[in-house]
């Protein structure tokens, strides 16, 4: 069996766990944030969606700089309507679960960079990267998406139900 046909059911039961989180963001609630200091849903719920358009790029580069010298710096998207990030996040579903599939042992094992302004940050494997910045990081932000959805009073069905 291979890293990929191990990884894949995880990643099938995150996304729908994700999925069902984001399907809970309501359009009058995106600019809502606990604090002037903390991101809005908006943004949390945009981070998630964009976190799966990492994947292809992990697997198919060996480095990526979030700030390059003579270019510009990473962004989040900020996709205000709920509807569209659902539509957005399940054609990333699909795009990530193809590059997964595909990969191979060897690929997962190369090493990929994470740089700024040209000077690395970390190095590790394409697999490592792919469990800790795309899964594990999606874990992490969708706990918090759920936490300020129901701290701005809307009923979420906790990630790990049913």
């Amino acid at each position: 069996m291979t890293i990929a046909e191990i990884m894949l059911p995880e990643f099938d039961r995150e996304m729908a766990r994700t999925r069902r989180i984001l399907a809970a963001v309501p359009a009058d609630k995106m600019s809502w944030q606990a604090h002037n200091s903390l991101h809005t849903i908006c943004w949390n719920a945009n981070h998630l969606v964009d976190i799966l358009t990492w994947t292809p790029q992990i697997i198919g580069e060996s480095e990526f700089d979030m700030a390059p010298v003579n270019g510009p710096k990473y962004e989040t998207p900020s996709i205000e309507d709920p509807a569209t990030l659902l539509q957005d996040f399940d054609q990333n579903v699909s795009t990530a679960r193809e590059a997964i599939t595909g990969v191979s042992d060897e690929a997962l094992a190369e090493p990929w960079t994470l740089k700024s302004g040209g000077q690395p940050l970390f190095t590790i494997s394409k697999g490592e990267c792919l469990r800790t910045w795309v899964l594990n990081h999606m874990v992490h932000h969708r706990a918090i998406l759920s936490v300020l959805l129901r701290m701005a009073g809307v009923e979420v069905t906790p990630a790990y139900d049913g």
